[in-house]
């Protein structure tokens, strides 16, 4: 089986991508994040055609999370249990949707950014990781995979100058720690061993270009998944603003992972 994970930056604007990308890369179940989209407004039909089915979750013009799946669809949760909101008063953001794939619990997680470390938005990203990692104590026992945009650098060598990142959000201890949590729980990234290299580019100043980017997009499996992991990849190509194709790229490349 072959998943991916993608933030995609808008569905609705990248869905020719969406659908090329499926094609090329014969992939089984696709997590999305930053749909920015009501399930309403999630274009199916070139999906549905190709054989997929889709579960999104999207509140309004930000954030909204999908799973696209050709081997199954069952169990659709929204939100984790205990996930913070945020606002005044809290909202529970369209930030994480869980289903089962072919036998895989799959959860497309779109992480807060967290703004500035001195940000309300910070507290409410080390609250909601907090959450994520009570909630998912569970899952740690049948085959799962958490995947998505995590908005953490966990070391210095996913970030291409950590000195220009001192004072900004995603290399902060705090948030190191957070995502260090699940390691140390059991769960495993499975793909930074099989894919090196940077999975994020902003679009300022030819970051891609430059390869001045960060490594934030990753996959954390249970000891069932991780053990059925055989490679994974990441598919800069869907960066390239050069690639010739007509649509722009979205600032995250897909990273895609293979299971026996």
């Amino acid at each position: 089986m072959r998943i991916a994970t993608w933030n995609v930056n808008s569905l609705r604007s990248r869905i020719d991508r969406v659908e090329a990308f499926l094609e090329r890369h014969d992939v089984d179940v696709l997590a999305l994040q930053e749909i920015k989209a009501r399930e309403e407004q999630v274009p199916l039909m070139g999906l549905q055609a190709r054989g997929y089915d889709v579960a999104a979750h999207g509140l309004d013009q930000w954030n909204g999370v999908a799973l696209i799946s050709r081997v199954g669809l069952d169990d659709v949760t929204i939100g984790f249990p205990g996930q913070p909101g945020w606002g005044e008063p809290p909202v529970v953001e369209a930030r994480a949707i869980g289903a089962t794939c072919g036998g895989v619990r799959i959860w497309s997680l779109y992480v807060p950014n967290g703004r500035k470390p001195d940000d309300p938005h910070y507290t409410y990203k080390l609250d909601w990781l907090a959450g994520l990692h009570a909630a998912a104590a569970p899952w740690l026992d049948v085959p799962t995979a958490l995947v998505g945009d995590w908005n953490i650098c966990p070391t210095d060598d996913d970030v291409f100058d950590v000195a220009q990142f001192r004072n900004s959000t995603h290399v902060t201890p705090p948030e190191r720690a957070a995502f260090q949590a699940f390691l140390d729980s059991g769960w495993a990234e499975v793909t930074r061993d099989h894919a090196p290299g940077y999975t994020y580019w902003d679009y300022y100043r030819n970051r891609y270009q430059r390869d001045r980017g960060l490594k934030i997009d990753f996959v954390l499996g249970s000891p069932a998944f991780a053990n059925r992991v055989t490679g994974a990849s990441i598919d800069r190509l869907e960066r390239d603003p050069d690639a010739g194709v007509a649509t722009s790229p979205s600032d995250h490349a897909p990273v895609i992972v293979d299971l026996d």
